[in-house]
């Protein structure tokens, strides 16, 4: 059914997704953590529906992620950003029950913001306030994603903030990891208790940020939960939060795109596609990685028809490869990039006028529901 849709498009599969909400529900009941959804991995709106019914809360670093989230999935919204302004504070605070500072500066200058809305009468819910801290330990390689490489501008450090705490803080967070194990959580917690685990026993909350990709195949569950669990004991006022963003979409979606044409050059064929890495799988330059083509064979293999693939753009760096195939390629083969459903469709341009591709959702009754079509007026009305 999925063949009579025009290529290009993301395709996400809701038995896939329901699949990953189920084993984070498990590990939030098993450890007694509260785990939520981070935005800034998936936005797509159209399937909080699903989401819905195994998580209620998101964490939010813009004021449309919050909004999307007081609109679509639930009313507990955690926040935090790097800086936040005048003219945003205000409806932070009237928006969320948690407010994350990124530095001691931050926090004085606005908490007064909070210290009203909490003491007023008009006030429905209470606003709890925390730091961001950076426990100074490194398990990402990737610079681009790491927020403890040295001179990082996330979190206070231990030296920075002294031996007080400011008034009226009620939690930490730290965020280290990325698509990263339970082991190096592990290591960055230990970390996280040897910098500030003094001041753990006068708090309410403790946010260990995103990065934990609970749901990728070999994960080990079972020592997360039994982390969790005896940080929990340790500390038995505090709360624990999680915020992974992957987590949630992890391979539950594909982009499927077209072979337009295949040209040659000294000897390198390339497969130019009717989707974009610039546009459509920014990540993969950003990283850079090369993503999974389904049809193609894990690694080049000498001898096979091998290609690069090319997108649709004007930049001369959009490419990635190589590939190889049993067959030739030829304009009409249908290409899949797997896991195309976290960090995608988020960060997805129009750079050069390209078509946004199609949003598509393959229910589990194997129905086939387009949740969007991208067109001229998504372009031009981006400059209105």
């Amino acid at each position: 059914m999925t063949g009579q849709i025009k290529t290009p498009y993301y395709i996400i599969h809701e038995d896939k997704l329901r699949r990953n909400l189920e084993l984070i529900s498990h590990v939030s009941e098993q450890s007694g953590a509260k785990i939520i959804m981070a935005f800034k991995a998936n936005a797509l709106w159209k399937t909080f529906g699903i989401i819905r019914d195994y998580c209620q809360a998101s964490t939010a670093s813009s004021l449309n992620e919050m909004r999307l989230s007081l609109e679509f999935l639930g009313n507990d919204v955690h926040a935090y950003c790097p800086v936040y302004t005048d003219t945003t504070i205000g409806e932070f605070v009237e928006g969320c029950s948690h407010i994350v500072f990124n530095s001691v500066a931050q926090y004085e200058k606005y908490r007064g913001f909070v210290d009203g809305y909490n003491s007023s009468n008009a006030a429905e819910k209470r606003v709890s306030c925390g730091l961001r801290v950076n426990p100074e330990c490194s398990v990402i390689e990737t610079d681009i994603y790491n927020p403890c490489k040295p001179g990082s501008r996330f979190g206070v450090t231990r030296d920075v903030l002294g031996d007080v705490l400011p008034e009226g803080l009620e939690g930490l967070h730290f965020h280290c990891l990325c698509e990263s194990t339970s082991y190096d959580l592990e290591k960055v917690l230990a970390a996280f208790e040897e910098r500030f685990g003094e001041f753990l026993p006068r708090l309410k909350w403790v946010n260990m940020g995103g990065g934990h990709l609970m749901t990728r195949e070999g994960y080990d569950t079972d020592h997360l939960i039994d982390l969790l669990r005896r940080f929990r004991a340790k500390y038995p006022n505090l709360e624990v939060i999680l915020e992974p963003g992957s987590a949630f979409t992890w391979r539950t979606g594909e982009l499927i795109a077209t072979v337009l044409d295949v040209v040659e050059n000294q000897g390198v064929k390339t497969a130019i596609i009717d989707a974009s890495f610039a546009c459509h799988m920014p990540d993969c330059l950003e990283m850079p990685y090369k993503p999974a083509i389904t049809e193609a064979l894990a690694e080049p293999v000498h001898g096979k028809p091998t290609y690069r693939i090319g997108g649709n753009s004007c930049l001369s760096g959009d490419f990635i490869g190589d590939w190889s195939f049993d067959k030739p390629l030829a304009p009409g083969d249908v290409l899949t990039f797997e896991d195309m459903n976290h960090y995608t469709t988020v960060k997805t341009n129009m750079f050069n006028g390209i078509d946004h591709p199609s949003m598509v959702l393959l229910r589990s009754d194997g129905t086939v529901e387009t949740l969007r079509e991208f067109g001229y007026e998504d372009y031009r009305n981006r400059m209105d």
